[in-house]
């Protein structure tokens, strides 16, 4: 490793950092590229040396904050990453880095969460079922893709099984564990790789703007903070796809008040044909989800293959999950084959509580007692931890088709919600 970094440091001269003069560009290119390592100007070389000097005169934390994703990215990449972010002041950036090392000391004091499910306080595969989002492939500048699918975020479930708090502890996972180490293998297996950036693609099908509340943007915002102040400059460029028109119509206003850099990056395209077009001219097909008009798996079966756990040996084969609103009853039904047996569990904030019975739905013949599901707390805030409960004494098996009702405890205006989660496994 120690080789790596060597090797990465002496690639530039400080000569080097400066943009020859008569370089052709067009004005997006220059856009992308201004404070990069070859494109600085000679004043934003004397900032860069001074920062860097700064870095190696405070090391410790400080330096650890600037290295989040080690220094195995190289010097020159990461420091002008950081500079980027403050347009080149060098007051701004060094008292950005001192914030995000306050940002990062919580975290950090645990090594950002190593578990993942304990970070979250529920399995990470349910909450996904309610926010879907994964990692697929590579761009062709060697980015890991993210995919997000923020037009069928269910609010409700997820607050059904987590809080804010477990959220934000998952991003500090995920970012300093997940993503971190995809970033530190691409590199392993190209060396020459120097972009530690992400590509996203924002899939807002089946967006209303309803859903655009504050709770949802809540979350959002948040975790945009972190990523903003602590992981700075690593988006390279974020495509929103199946946007709605309503959406269109916002990003033209929004982009205008927008850094001319930052709206280089984003780009807006509501139909299928256009999005397949643009991610193939920044993804290789092979890369491509087939659901996005590539040749990869797609993704919904990259999720459900990430929802089974150790089904091989024993374990969960598929997971199934359904908020249901109840208000005076409701009745969900689910199919399950013949191989295949279930355990159900109900997770909720519901005060009022609801009484939950499992039946065969052709039948009708009773599978498991009744179980009451109710979140009894004395004090409810974004951070007290819902209730869950399993409603199944022992797994189910030999039905195609069960049916889950919930019947609440006293009569309601309005619905309680209740996440209600189906864990499938093979005989």
């Amino acid at each position: 490793m120690a080789e790596e970094i060597t090797a990465a440091m002496k690639q530039w001269s400080l000569d080097d950092l400066v943009e020859k003069s008569g370089t052709a560009q067009t004005k997006t290119e220059k856009a992308l590229n201004w404070g990069r390592p070859g494109y600085l100007t000679k004043s934003d070389l004397d900032v860069y040396v001074k920062f860097r000097d700064e870095v190696e005169k405070r090391g410790g934390e400080f330096k650890n904050t600037v290295y989040s994703f080690t220094e195995v990215e190289g010097e020159v990449y990461t420091l002008t990453r950081w500079l980027r972010a403050r347009k080149y002041v060098l007051a701004d950036t060094i008292k950005m880095v001192e914030e995000a090392t306050g940002e990062r000391a919580v975290p950090r004091a645990v090594d950002y969460y190593p578990d993942a499910e304990a970070a979250l306080g529920v399995d990470p595969s349910i909450f996904i079922s309610q926010y879907p989002q994964l990692y697929s492939g590579f761009s062709k500048d060697g980015c890991p893709v993210f995919y997000s699918k923020p037009g069928i975020l269910n609010i409700d479930g997820i607050e059904c099984m987590t809080t804010i708090d477990g959220i934000l502890k998952f991003h500090w996972h995920v970012m300093q564990h997940d993503y971190k180490k995809r970033l530190l293998q691409f590199k392993k297996d190209n060396p020459s790789f120097t972009r530690f950036e992400c590509v996203s693609i924002l899939d807002l099908s089946g967006l209303a703007a309803s859903n655009l509340n504050s709770r949802t943007l809540d979350i959002i915002k948040k975790q945009a903070f972190i990523d903003s102040l602590c992981f700075p400059e690593t988006m390279n460029k974020m495509l929103v796809v199946n946007a709605p028109r309503f959406f269109s119509a916002t990003w033209g206003i929004i982009k205008g008040f927008v850094d001319a850099r930052t709206a280089a990056k984003i780009e807006v395209v509501s139909s299928s044909s256009a999005a397949q077009k643009k991610l193939k001219e920044i993804i290789d097909v092979d890369q491509i989800p087939s659901d996005y008009g590539g040749t990869a798996e797609s993704t919904h079966v990259t999720l459900a293959k990430d929802a089974a756990v150790n089904a091989d040996k024993g374990g969960r084969s598929r997971l199934k999950a359904e908020v249901m609103y109840v208000r005076s009853y409701l009745s969900w039904k689910f199919q399950m084959k013949e191989d295949e047996e279930a355990d159900i569990w109900v997770y909720t904030r519901a005060k009022t509580g609801a009484t939950f019975t499992i039946s065969d739905a052709s039948t009708k013949k009773p599978l498991a007692p009744p179980v009451v599901i109710k979140h009894n707390v004395s004090k409810d805030d974004d951070n007290t931890n819902p209730t869950n409960g399993q409603i199944t004494t022992q797994r189910i098996s030999g039905v195609s088709e069960v049916k889950v009702k919930a019947e609440n405890l006293k009569s309601r205006m309005s619905s309680e919600s209740y996440l209600v989660v189906v864990n499938i496994y093979k005989k």
